[in-house]
């Protein structure tokens, strides 16, 4: 309750009302995962959904959508389309009833949707590519467990994860040891079948992606890198005989402003940049057009709670990767993304806000 301009008393509530109906598109990379953490939050807030699965990944939607119907969702509050881009998501996108779209994927995409939905004024959540650098200092911890880490936030999911260290950022004074620390790791890491427990890496995800890792490795040894491991395919027998499999590949010796250094390879590739203090890896790291995560490693809080304030980020994980609390604001800066979701945030994208002022005179 507070008094107004005119000296009488009013009360003010807000009320956060769902938009209607709502588009949710999810990339191929977590094809469960990246889809349902749209729609479940959409449809907690009172909406309903038309949801675009990656046409290169339908299949757990599809399944998902036989599991919602099993435990009785209503008709029509979930509604899952397939196909490509170009037409099944430009339509999802272009259609008037559609009230807010929430997209992950290729920053170039994210871009195109920002285009078209622009004029039309409807809420846009956009999660997108990161080039996401690991900071290690001096101080760190160095023991195997965190070694290990380092390893599985560069290669988890042939390196497929928007939130993998692709630059490994490493103080001088530590880096050789480090280097060949890092690099015998990688090489004990084991290719092959996904079925087979003993694989540490599949297959990345279509033959067009192994040409783009393929080619971005080529352009990595044609700026001068020299490839420490990998930075080869990997044949593989039995039932993935002929498969897209690459060796994980360790590069060294490449200028932070490179292309290798600077575009998204999203493959099992990352690069080790030398730094020499605080402010050369801080300015390395924000040194892209991305700022999706970042980690840091480092004894020294002071140090990590500084170097976390000044990294261009949305999300730092100090000492730890992919911990992930999913009541707290998740997305990116620059050209990794536009928005947040998780948690509350997510139910505020999902609502409309409405302030009711009621005078009490």
């Amino acid at each position: 309750m507070a008094a107004d301009a005119r000296g009488g008393e009013a009360i003010n509530y807000t009320l956060r009302q769902p938009l209607g109906v709502v588009g949710c598109i999810s990339p191929w990379n977590l094809p469960l995962y990246l889809f349902t953490w749209k729609i479940a939050p959409a449809l907690a807030a009172g909406n309903t959904v038309v949801a675009k699965p990656s046409e290169v990944t339908p299949l757990t939607a599809s399944m998902f959508g036989e599991v919602c119907i099993e435990a009785g969702l209503p008709a029509g509050v979930l509604n899952i389309v397939h196909g490509t881009g170009p037409r099944a998501g430009q339509a999802l996108i272009e259609h008037a009833e559609i009230k807010a779209i929430s997209f992950t994927g290729s920053t170039r995409t994210g871009a195109a949707i920002a285009a078209s939905i622009a004029p039309k004024f409807k809420k846009l959540s956009l999660e997108m590519g990161g080039k996401n650098p690991t900071l290690v200092f001096a101080d760190w911890d160095a023991s195997e467990a965190n070694l290990a880490t380092l390893v599985r936030s560069a290669f988890a999911n042939q390196g497929q994860i928007c939130l993998c260290g692709s630059r490994i950022l490493v103080q001088r004074s530590i880096y050789a040891q480090f280097r060949d620390r890092f690099v015998e790791k990688v090489r004990a890491l084991r290719v092959g079948d996904p079925d087979d427990p003993a694989s540490d890496l599949g297959a990345v995800v279509s033959h067009a992606h192994y040409d783009k890792i393929m080619g971005h490795i080529a352009l990595a040894r044609e700026e001068g890198g020299a490839v420490l491991c990998g930075g080869h395919a990997v044949d593989v027998a039995g039932r993935c005989a002929g498969g897209w499999f690459i060796a994980p590949t360790v590069i060294e010796g490449l200028a932070a402003n490179c292309r290798t250094n600077q575009e998204e390879i999203f493959g099992p590739v990352v690069t080790l940049i030398p730094f020499d203090d605080d402010e050369e890896a801080i300015a390395q790291a924000n040194a892209t057009q991305y700022g999706l995560a970042a980690s840091v490693w480092t004894t020294n809080l002071r140090r990590a709670h500084r170097v976390a304030a000044r990294l261009e980020s949305g999300i730092v994980w100090i000492n730890c990767w992919m911990r992930r609390d999913l009541r707290t604001p998740f997305g990116g800066v620059k050209q990794s993304g536009v928005g947040r979701e998780g948690g509350v945030e997510a139910l505020r994208f999902f609502t409309e806000s409405k302030n009711v002022c009621i005078d009490l005179g």
